[in-house]
């Protein structure tokens, strides 16, 4: 049988040469460390952690990435088998001593004798064969640039300028309204496509306080900060005067307080649906480089989102990633060469895990489809099933951002509609389900 070959041997690379193996079916895994280096990357070890040691929260009870982590164990994951033998204390959180989980990955790619290894940069995408692309946010200029004459210019992103998103249910819609900016739109989905947060000066003059006094963060050694106007970090606008924001992303102009007609806000801030469900809203040209605790605390003062819970926060680093949602389809190949598939975090997930899990998916259906068969992703009810539905079309394609896993790809549950709502009935509920779900996924392979 001839084998699929992965480029990449990091956390998806290592996770899908993991599942191919598991299906019987031979793997190249080509990596180009420690011959070609990145600032980042210490090592040539399989699945090496580079920020954090953590996998974050490992309740899968309460948490969608706790979950995520219940699918991949269920699913016989390296990753999350590792993790384990490594863990160290850290709460509730699944944390591991990283040198010890990369070699443990790495030795045990190397003890499966179904996996070779090929050192080396590959620099093309290759025209024949089963391939799976899991270079990740690091993906040398060669590939990256190969990558871009297959998918076309503008589809392929070397930094994110990424706006936080606030989960829809926690915005106090007594403050806020939907409106688009002079009612356009030919329906009224169209013509109430935003949320709109209004500010008094009072309100806004506190808010640029708060901005330009919060802890910023610096960009690593190797990254560049490549702004354009298009995707200045709010803190950098507010920086060239205090008016700049409310003739920019703020503006009030177009707008109607349906509370009160007859009071023009001083400012508005946009919220503006994020996926197909509306059960996610991203603040409308709020791309920052904030820590996240102070994002946290600036983000609140403004009106409507003092609760608010965020599904993700603030963002301007370097990343590649596709524009997934117009390039792949939901087995993670690409539409315009399907012997081609993707996975990890240049698909436009966030995060160890969800990067991990995609390569578990691109494993699984590439071993499949070498076995002559077809395997559909698991259902959107689940967290690897929402991820999976987010990139490659639950996104708008015209906004696409990383996205972490997290309860808002989750359908709404219509038990949820009429009684139980807090989070303690919600969230296990929706793991309930997904637990469920997920395992009659497993069973149907």
């Amino acid at each position: 049988m001839d084998p699929i070959h992965i480029i990449g041997a990091g956390l998806a690379g290592s996770e899908a040469a993991w599942q191919i193996t598991r299906a019987g079916v031979p793997v190249v895994l080509h990596e180009m460390r420690p011959k070609v280096a990145t600032f980042a990357h210490k090592t040539g070890d399989c699945a090496e952690m580079v920020c954090s040691n953590s996998f974050r929260s490992d309740d899968d009870r309460m948490n969608a990435v706790g979950q995520l982590h219940w699918e991949m164990r269920a699913a016989d994951g390296l990753i999350m088998a590792m993790a384990e033998r490594h863990r160290l204390p850290a709460g509730g959180a699944l944390a591991v001593d990283r040198d010890a989980f990369s070699a443990a990955v790495t030795q045990a790619l190397h003890d499966e004798p179904l996996v070779s290894f090929a050192p080396g940069e590959i620099t093309e995408l290759p025209q024949d064969g089963r391939w799976i692309i899991a270079t990740g946010p690091l993906t040398s200029p060669a590939l990256g640039q190969a990558i871009l004459q297959a998918t076309g210019e503008g589809a392929l992103a070397f930094f994110d300028a990424i706006a936080p998103i606030v989960h829809a249910e926690t915005i106090n819609m007594s403050v806020c309204w939907l409106q688009s900016r002079y009612d356009k739109g030919e329906t009224e989905a169209e013509r109430t496509a935003y949320i709109n947060c209004p500010m008094t000066r009072a309100d806004y003059e506190t808010f640029i306080d708060a901005l330009l006094a919060a802890d910023k963060t610096e960009f690593h050694e190797g990254e560049t900060a490549g702004y354009f106007d298009g995707c200045l970090p709010i803190e950098v606008m507010a920086e060239r005067g205090r008016e700049t924001l409310r003739h920019g992303p703020m503006k009030p102009v177009g707008l109607t307080n349906a509370h009160n007609p007859t009071e023009k806000p001083y400012a508005v801030v946009q919220l503006r649906r994020d996926n197909a469900m509306g059960t996610l809203y991203n603040i409308v040209g709020f791309q920052t480089k904030m820590k996240y605790g102070a994002q946290t605390d600036v983000f609140r003062r403004i009106p409507g989102l003092q609760n608010a819970s965020f599904a993700r926060l603030g963002g301007i680093h370097r990343n590649t990633f596709l524009n997934s949602p117009r390039l792949i389809d939901d087995r993670l190949r690409l539409r315009a060469r399907p012997n081609l598939r993707f996975a990890g975090q240049v698909t436009g997930v966030e995060g160890y895990v969800e990067s991990a899990a995609m390569g578990l998916l691109a494993g699984r259906m590439a071993a499949a489809e070498a076995l002559g068969r077809d395997l559909p992703p698991p259902p959107v009810t689940t967290s690897m099933g929402g991820l999976v539905n987010h990139i490659t079309g639950g996104a708008d394609a015209k906004t696409f951002q990383p996205m972490n896993v997290n309860f808002g790809l989750y359908p709404p549950l219509d038990e949820m509609r009429s009684g139980r709502k807090g989070r303690k009935d919600r969230y296990p509920a929706y793991t309930d389900r997904a637990k469920q779900d997920f395992s009659a996924w497993l069973a149907a392979q």
